[in-house]
C-alpha cells in the first residue's frame, strides 16, 4: 500500500508547477520548504519533520493543484509516500488516520500563524537573533551563508550582512566564510526575546 522511501540530503522532493504524486510521512529526516520570488528573494516557509504534515502537500492532494513552493531535503529523510487514491480512502475510511492528519494540519497553521506574526510585529534584530539561536550546534556554531540567513529572517542579504556586521562589532558574533560563530549567547537570548 505504501512505498518506502529514502532521499539524501540535497535533494529536491518538489517543485513549484510540480504535480503532487501522494503524501509523504517520514520517520526521520526534514523538509525545509521554501518560496521563491519573481525577483530571486527566498523566504523559509517551515520545516517539515517526523509527525508533521507539509501543507503544500495537503493543499495540493484536498484542492489538486500544483505545488507552489520548493521542498528540498534537509536531512537525510526516510518514510513512506502514500499515493493520493490510497490518502482519499484513508481519510474517509481510517478515524485514527484523519485523526492525526487533521491535529498535524492544524499545528501547521500555528506555525504559519507565528511566521506571520514574527515577519509583520517583531523587529529585525529580534528574527535575526533567533535564527541564529535556532540554528546554532552545540558548539555555537551557526553554518549558514548571509543569503540562507535571509531566507530564513524573510529579509534581504545585504541587510543580513549589515545588522550580522553590528553584531560582530558589539563581540556577539564572529564571521567566517559560510559560519558564524555565537561568541554572547546570553546578549543573543535578550535580543530573541524582545518584541522591536
Amino acid at each position: 500500500m505504501y512505498q518506502s522511501i529514502a532521499i539524501a540530503a540535497g535533494q529536491t522532493v518538489f517543485s513549484p508547477g510540480q504535480e503532487c504524486v501522494g503524501f509523504l510521512r517520514l520517520t526521520s529526516g526534514a523538509i525545509r520548504v521554501t518560496m521563491t520570488a519573481a525577483n530571486g528573494r527566498e523566504v523559509v516557509l517551515y520545516r517539515v519533520r517526523p509527525g508533521e504534515v507539509c501543507l503544500q502537500t495537503f493543499s495540493c492532494l484536498v484542492e489538486g493543484r500544483q505545488y507552489g513552493a520548493e521542498g528540498v531535503v534537509e536531512a537525510n529523510l526516510q518514510g513512506e509516500m502514500i499515493p493520493k487514491a490510497v490518502f482519499w480512502r484513508l481519510m474517509q475510511e481510517d478515524e485514527a488516520f484523519r485523526s492525526e492528519v487533521f491535529a498535524a494540519v492544524a499545528q501547521r497553521f500555528g506555525d504559519y500563524q507565528r511566521l506571520v506574526e514574527e515577519v509583520a510585529l517583531t523587529g529585525f534584530d529580534t528574527r535575526l537573533a533567533r535564527v541564529l539561536l535556532r540554528l546554532c550546534d552545540e558548539a555555537g556554531m551557526v553554518r549558514a551563508t548571509h543569503g540562507e540567513l535571509a531566507a530564513e529572517t524573510a529579509s534581504g542579504r545585504a541587510f543580513v550582512s549589515r545588522r550580522l556586521g553590528e553584531f560582530a562589532q558589539k563581540g556577539m558574533v564572529s564571521q567566517g566564510r559560510g559560519e558564524l560563530r555565537l561568541l554572547d549567547l546570553a546578549g543573543l537570548r535578550r535580543i530573541a526575546e524582545t518584541d522591536w
